[in-house]
C-alpha cells in the first residue's frame, strides 16, 4: 500500500469517527430532554453504523457511515406531574440515553480518531524523510 492510499484511508476513518462523535454529543445533550406534549415521546438515542466499501481508485477497503439509526431500548418513566409532557397519571417518559454508555462510545471514537491521526503523522514523516533522502 502506498502512502497516498494510507492517507486517504485514515482520512475516511477520521471522518467516520467525527460523525460518530457528533452523534454521541447529540445523545448526551438530549439525555434529560422530555416530550413537550402530554404523553409524547422523548428524544430517542441515535446509533451510528459503519459500512466497509471497496474504493476502486485506491484499490483498498475503506469505511464510511452506513446509517444513523434510532437506538433500541425502553424509555424510562419518572413521576413529574408538573412537566408539560406528563401523561394523565403524571408520568413523563425519559430518553433511552445512558450517559455512561455514551461516554464509553465517545472514548472509543476518540481513540479511533487518534489512531487514524497517528497513521497520518507517520505517513507524513515517511514522506518528509523520503524527500530528505532524495535531496541528499
Amino acid at each position: 500500500m502506498d502512502l497516498n492510499t494510507s492517507l486517504q484511508l485514515s482520512f475516511a476513518g477520521m471522518s467516520a469517527q467525527s460523525t460518530r462523535l457528533r452523534v454521541v454529543a447529540e445523545n448526551l445533550a438530549n439525555a434529560d430532554s422530555t416530550a413537550q406534549t402530554p404523553g409524547g415521546s422523548p428524544y430517542r438515542r441515535q446509533v451510528v453504523t459503519f459500512q466497509s466499501i471497496f474504493d476502486k481508485s485506491l484499490g483498498a477497503t475503506s469505511v464510511k457511515i452506513g446509517h444513523i439509526l434510532p437506538g433500541g431500548g425502553q424509555f424510562n418513566r419518572s413521576y413529574d406531574p408538573g412537566n408539560p409532557g406528563a401523561d394523565a397519571q403524571g408520568y413523563v417518559l425519559k430518553p433511552n440515553v445512558n450517559p455512561l454508555m455514551e461516554l464509553m462510545d465517545m472514548h472509543e471514537a476518540q481513540q479511533s480518531y487518534q489512531a487514524n491521526l497517528d497513521a497520518i503523522d507517520a505517513a507524513k514523516t515517511m514522506i518528509s524523510r523520503t524527500i530528505s533522502l532524495l535531496n541528499a
